[in-house]
C-alpha cells in the first residue's frame, strides 16, 4: 500500500520542488521587468525572447508538477493512469512523426488499444514476468505478423521497425517509472512513491542543470551534428550537480548516500543518451520538436526523452540489488 502524502519525507520532497518553482518564477518575473523589448521592424513579427521562453517553460513546469503531485497523492493507481496517458500521448507523437502506410493501421490499433493498456495493467497487478516480456517478445512478434496480413511489402522492414521502436520507447520504457511502485523493498514498504520522485527529480534536474552549465560555461560542442547546443561542459557540470543532488536525497530512498550517488549517476548518463538519441530522430525527420503540447518544451516526448532511457535502468538496478 503506497502511503502517498501521508509520508512526511515525500511531502518534504514535494515542498522542495514547489519552493524551487516559486523561486524560479520570481527570478523570471524580475528578469522580465528589467528586460528591454527588442526592436521590431515595421511589418515584422516579433520573435519570442529568451525570457518569454523561460516563462513559458516555468508555466509548463507548474502544470506538470501539479498533475504529478495529484497522481502521487492518489497513490499507485493515480500514477499508473498518469503515466499511461503520458505513454499514449508520446506514442501518438512518435507515430505521427514517422512515415506509415494504410497497411500499418491495424498494427497501430493493437499498439494503442491492446498493448499499451495491457502493459500498464500488468504493472497494476504486479506481474513482473509478463510485464518484462509483453512488448519485447509478444508485441515484437505480433505487430509485423499483423502488418504482413495487409499484403503490403513496400518498405516493410523499416515500417515494422519504426512501430516496434515507438512502442518500446513510449510504452515499455516509460512504464518502468510507475513500475517502481510495485517493488517490494525490505524496510521500505509503502514508501516507493519516493523512489519514483527520486527518479523524476534527478532526471529532470539533470536536464535543467546541463542546460544552465552549458549556457554559463559551455565552450566545446559535445555532438554538434546531433545536438549543436549541447556542450561537454554542460554535460559534465550538470551531470555532476545532478549526481550530487541524488546523493543529497539519499534519506528519501533505501540507498546509502554513495549508493544514491551511483544511482543518480546512472540516471544522468542514461538521460544524456536518451536526449541525444531523440535529437537524432528529430534531425532525421527534420523537425525541431516532437509536438507542441507543452509551451516552451515542445511535445510530451521532448519532455520525457531522458526518462525513457533512465527509467528502465533505474528500475532494474533497484530491483536486482535492493528488492
Amino acid at each position: 500500500m503506497i502511503r502517498g502524502l501521508r509520508d512526511p519525507e515525500l511531502v518534504l520532497m514535494i515542498a522542495g520542488i514547489l519552493a524551487f518553482l516559486v523561486l524560479a518564477s520570481l527570478v523570471a518575473w524580475i528578469i522580465k521587468l528589467r528586460a528591454k523589448p527588442a526592436p521590431v521592424e515595421p511589418g515584422q513579427v516579433p520573435k519570442e525572447s529568451a525570457v518569454d521562453n523561460l516563462i513559458a517553460r516555468i508555466k509548463a513546469w507548474w502544470g506538470m508538477v501539479i498533475v504529478f503531485g495529484i497522481a502521487i497523492a492518489t497513490g499507485g493507481y493515480g500514477s499508473l493512469v498518469m503515466f499511461g496517458i503520458v505513454s499514449f500521448l508520446a506514442l501518438r507523437e512518435a507515430i505521427t512523426l514517422l512515415p506509415t502506410r494504410r497497411a500499418d493501421h491495424r498494427a497501430m490499433l493493437w499498439s494503442f488499444f491492446i498493448f499499451l493498456p495491457l502493459q500498464y495493467y500488468l504493472v497494476a497487478i504486479q506481474w513482473y514476468g509478463m510485464f518484462a516480456l509483453l512488448i519485447p517478445v509478444y508485441a515484437y512478434l505480433l505487430l509485423p505478423s499483423v502488418q504482413v496480413l495487409a499484403g503490403d511489402t513496400e518498405d516493410f522492414l523499416a515500417r515494422t521497425s519504426r512501430l516496434q521502436w515507438a512502442l518500446m520507447i513510449c510504452v515499455f520504457c516509460v512504464s518502468h517509472a510507475p513500475a517502481l511502485l510495485m517493488l517490494k523493498i525490505p524496510g521500505f514498504a509503502g514508501e516507493n512513491a519516493k523512489l519514483l520522485l527520486f527518479l523524476v527529480v534527478v532526471t529532470e534536474m539533470s536536464d535543467v542543470l546541463q542546460y544552465t552549465c552549458g549556457k554559463l560555461f559551455g565552450r566545446h560542442k559535445a555532438v554538434p551534428k546531433v545536438s549543436p547546443n549541447k556542450t561537454i561542459e554542460g554535460y559534465v557540470g550538470g551531470g555532476l550537480l545532478a549526481t550530487a543532488l541524488g546523493a543529497g536525497l539519499w534519506w528519501a530512498t533505501p540507498f546509502t548516500w554513495w549508493q544514491a550517488a551511483l544511482m543518480a549517476l546512472v540516471i544522468v548518463v542514461a538521460g544524456i543518451a536518451g536526449g541525444l538519441v531523440m535529437s537524432a530522430v528529430k534531425r532525421d525527420r527534420q523537425v525541431k520538436d516532437f509536438g507542441a503540447l507543452l509551451p516552451g518544451h515542445g511535445g510530451v516526448l521532448d519532455r520525457i526523452d531522458s526518462l525513457c532511457f533512465s527509467a528502465p535502468l533505474f528500475f532494474h538496478l533497484t530491483r536486482f540489488y535492493f528488492a
